[in-house]
C-alpha cells in the first residue's frame, strides 16, 4: 500500500462557494472537523480536537493558497516555532469543481514519507489520517449542504 498520500472525492450538493468557505472558514471548520478554530489574517492559526479528559490537543496550520471558490490549501502539525515547510508537515488539498448544481471535491493529503520517520511510524501516521478523514470528511457534505440552503 502507498503511504504518500491520501486522496477522497465526495460530491456535495452546494455551490463551490459555499463548500470554498466550509473548507477555509475557522467558524465552518469547527462544525465538521476540529472542535476548535483559530486562523489569523496572516493565514496562520491552529485547530484543536478535544482528548475528553486530556483537554485539547492542538495543532499548528499555516494556509498556503486560497483561491475562492475553487481551491485552498495549508499545511499542518508543524512544530511550535518553525514555519510550516515540506518535511516538518502535511500539506491538505482541496480541489473544487462546479458538477451541476453542486461541487465535486477533491481532498489530498501528502507528506508522510517527507517526514523522514520510520516507516513503522509513516505506516501508523498515515492510516490515523486515513481513519481521521474517513470520519470527519463524510461529515462536510451535509453542512455544506445545510449551508448553502440558509442562502
Amino acid at each position: 500500500m502507498e503511504l504518500g498520500s491520501i486522496e477522497r472525492e465526495i460530491r456535495i450538493e452546494a455551490s463551490p462557494e459555499v463548500v470554498f468557505d466550509v473548507v477555509s472558514s475557522p467558524e465552518h471548520l469547527k462544525e465538521w472537523w476540529p472542535d476548535e478554530a483559530e486562523l489569523s489574517p496572516d493565514g496562520t492559526g491552529r485547530i484543536g480536537f478535544d482528548q475528553g479528559d486530556k483537554g485539547m490537543a492542538w495543532e499548528r496550520i499555516t494556509v498556503v493558497d486560497a483561491m475562492p471558490p475553487r481551491h485552498f490549501s495549508f499545511r499542518w502539525t508543524h512544530p511550535e516555532g518553525e514555519a510550516a515547510a515540506l518535511g516538518n508537515s502535511y500539506l491538505v488539498v482541496f480541489e473544487l469543481e462546479p458538477a451541476g448544481t453542486g461541487t465535486l471535491l477533491k481532498m489530498t493529503e501528502t507528506g508522510f514519507r517527507e517526514r523522514g520517520w520510520a516507516e513503522a511510524k509513516v505506516a501508523a501516521e498515515h492510516a490515523d489520517h486515513v481513519s481521521g478523514w474517513d470520519y470527519f470528511l463524510p461529515r462536510l457534505a451535509p453542512y455544506a449542504e445545510k449551508v448553502g440552503a440558509g442562502r
